[in-house]
């Protein structure tokens, strides 16, 4: 069976997420050492001690769900499903560059967790921005309605599926944006407890700075198939992968193309080696007859390889 692994974005973390792997797998102890010592914290105290506020800092969410994705991928591996493809979602793509071969576990934590640090001082910086999901709008008319209103610091962010994006800009420019979308016929739209504008121009300052790090860093050409958040297309190189790895942070997340892409590709199943369910739902509402099975937990995993 030929498998693509997904690992989820910020936002479905929850205290003690990957205890079940740690307290069975020797591997996934010594993964959480590497992810200690390469991002200079304690990973297994802020995973399983941790409550949800903290969890939620961006500082500390990136790197939680960097380890506990690191640890599902292991575990799914140890159970006896090796991907021929992998994908992540926002900051879950880092665990899918490792998984791919392009980079090291210890460069894989270590960069994410500067990653999670520059990009909550920039949100911090940002004088007041924000994001919001809105939910049953096309991206089109999301896009035009923004236009018409004149929006100059609103973008879209996320394009997650056909019925659901986020966007992301100034909290002043994101009001407006709410209310002009209601009108236009968005079911719901929700603000997101999150601390700026990710994946917008908001973000330049920590784009110029993670792109510092990355650059100085060892990026291999894949070893698998693996696709990009920035183009929604498969990456053909390290060298494209490490130009993805920071522009990432300023640009928006294709999701919707990079489901097509992987669907495409004639992978039998899809597995979302990672906390939640979110990204199986944004598969189901694809369309795509090919089935994506959640990997996050231990009984996850146990039932679908029995």
């Amino acid at each position: 069976m030929k498998a693509c692994f997904l690992f989820p974005g910020q936002g479905a973390q929850y205290p003690g997420m990957a205890k079940d792997f740690y307290e069975t797998s020797k591997s996934v102890r010594e993964l959480f050492k590497v992810a200690s010592d390469a991002a200079s914290m304690d990973l297994k105290k802020l995973l399983f001690e941790s409550d949800e506020e903290t969890l939620k800092q961006t500082k500390n969410t990136q790197i939680a769900m960097v380890v506990a994705e690191a640890a599902a991928a292991l575990s799914a591996r140890e159970h006896g499903v090796i991907p021929a493809g992998s994908a992540g979602f926002s900051v879950g793509e880092w665990p899918a560059l490792a998984e791919a071969g392009i980079i090291s576990n210890y460069d894989m934590f270590r960069l994410v967790a500067e990653r999670g640090r520059l990009m909550d001082e920039a949100g911090n910086r940002s004088g007041g921005s924000t994001m919001s999901a809105v939910l049953y709008l096309s991206p089109e008319k999301i896009e035009a309605t923004i236009a018409e209103a004149g929006l100059k610091q609103c973008w879209i962010a996320n394009y997650n599926s056909p019925v659901q994006c986020v966007i992301s800009g100034t909290e002043a420019d994101i009001s407006i944006a709410e209310e002009k979308l209601r009108q236009a016929g968005a079911k719901r739209v929700i603000r997101l407890k999150v601390s700026g504008a990710f994946h917008s121009p908001i973000m330049q300052e920590a784009y110029e700075a993670f792109k510092q790090l990355v650059d100085a860093t060892t990026f291999s050409d894949p070893k698998i198939d693996i696709y990009s958040n920035v183009t929604g297309k498969k990456m053909k190189s390290g060298t494209e992968a490490k130009k993805f790895a920071s522009l990432q942070i300023i640009s928006p997340v294709r999701w919707i193309e990079e489901e097509a892409n992987i669907a495409a590709d004639g992978f039998d199943q899809c597995l979302e080696t990672g906390p939640g369910t979110v990204l199986c739902g944004l598969w189901k509402a694809s369309g795509s007859p090919i089935p994506c099975i959640p990997a996050g937990t231990l009984d996850a995993l146990v039932s679908f390889s029995l």
